[in-house]
């Protein structure tokens, strides 16, 4: 079966497309990568996204921008798509279903509650092709977080007979699923750890009044010097120390802390406080790893996400947990940057036949479910060529 993959994740800079072919049966591997692509936003638009999500929009428009973004995002979401498909030589009738994570602009699962834009009404419309989206809300009705859910992908793909792995996803919030060597579904642990770039990004945009978007190869963070006093404060962290399943977003790490953050460093250099973040998103993963992994040794860290490309926090990780090889996904067969897209492709794959796609003890949802929400294409819920 074939499946296109569209994830947008927290940083909103643009969409990661995947069209990936998948065995029969219920089996995830081995399945093959046919095309990939990453599409990023323009800039208003993701500043579009971020106000929104941090509520910033006209007092008395934030329905009508809701409403608006929905659509825009259901555009972009169509065209990568039929971009990813042409890259492949795949022609879009001879796509299954596309699955769309969405974009994600208020995740409270204590108050049973997620929201992802971008209309897979319209995705299916443009595209012609059935549509899976609305994977978190059902999640969060059978009493989970509605997060992680990448950890059901990480397990399929990365889980070793005899090595004890910890897979790390470094875009705007950090998240760890931790596969003990010959785990079983019931064995994984997954959760979100805290900011990986949400807080660097936000800081370096508020910094230079949006002439960047985010440090580069982690340039910032190599020529700054981390604070010890404000690394302390943001370890001291309660959503750092509460127990998993856990998730969190930019409510809690977003763009009105990273711009508090910049009105109190003041005239100090920007580039300490960016060093100084990328510390405390590393350490904050070595804590998580002592902390909730009941003391298990971690043999191998595995990232993937933006900040797989940024020398610094892959330095900052080898030293926050010690003894642990890092490595980036492509070594392992999966492009750190089209994994999330990749996962949905699973996720929209195994709702179309009907199969569990989440791991219910990483979310805390009561049992197995099959999430999202279909949108027939034009030949209706037909699949197979």
């Amino acid at each position: 079966m074939r499946v296109i993959g569209l994830m947008s994740g927290t940083s909103a800079d643009g969409v990661d497309a995947a069209l990936v072919e998948w065995p029969p049966g219920e089996a995830a591997r081995p399945f093959r990568l046919l095309a990939q692509r990453e599409d990023p936003f323009p800039a208003e638009l993701q500043q579009r996204i971020h106000a929104l999500a941090a509520g910033r929009s006209a007092p008395g428009a934030a329905l009508r921008e809701l409403a608006a973004l929905d659509v825009a995002l259901g555009e972009r979401f169509a065209e990568a798509a039929a971009a990813v498909a042409h890259d492949a030589g795949v022609p879009l009738d001879r796509v299954d279903a596309i699955a769309s994570h969405g974009q994600t602009v208020a995740h409270h699962p204590e108050l049973r509650a997620t929201l992802q834009i971008g209309d897979p009404s319209l995705i299916a419309e443009r595209t012609g092709v059935t549509t899976v989206a609305d994977f978190r809300p059902r999640d969060v009705a059978a009493g989970g977080e509605g997060a992680p859910l990448a950890p059901f992908f990480h397990f399929a793909a990365f889980a070793d007979a005899d090595e004890s792995r910890l897979v790390l996803n470094l875009g705007g919030i950090a998240n760890v699923t931790w596969l003990p060597a010959g785990a079983r579904a019931d064995d994984v642990i997954a959760f979100d750890v805290g900011p990986a770039n949400a807080l660097i990004d936000g800081v370096v945009q508020s910094a230079s009044r949006g002439a960047e978007r985010m440090d580069v190869d982690g340039r910032r963070a190599l020529r700054g010097t981390v604070d010890a006093a404000l690394l302390a404060e943001l370890l001291d962290d309660d959503f750092l120390r509460a127990s998993p399943p856990k998730s969190t977003g930019r409510e809690r790490y977003g763009l009105a802390e990273a711009e508090a953050l910049v009105a109190r460093w003041r005239d100090r250099p920007v580039d300490d406080l960016v060093a100084t973040l990328l510390a405390f998103s590393a350490q904050a993963v070595g804590q998580a790893c002592r902390d909730h992994l009941g003391g298990a040794r971690v043999a191998r860290v595995l990232v993937g996400g933006g900040g797989a490309r940024n020398p610094a926090f892959l330095r900052a990780l080898r030293a926050a947990v010690a003894g642990a090889a890092v490595e980036v996904f492509d070594r392992h067969g999966v492009p750190a940057g089209a994994a999330e897209a990749i996962a949905f492709a699973l996720l929209g794959r195994n709702a179309l036949l009907g199969l569990p796609n989440h791991l219910p003890r990483t979310t805390g949802a009561r049992g197995e479910r099959v999430l999202g929400e279909i949108v027939p294409g034009r030949r209706g819920l037909k699949f197979g060529s």
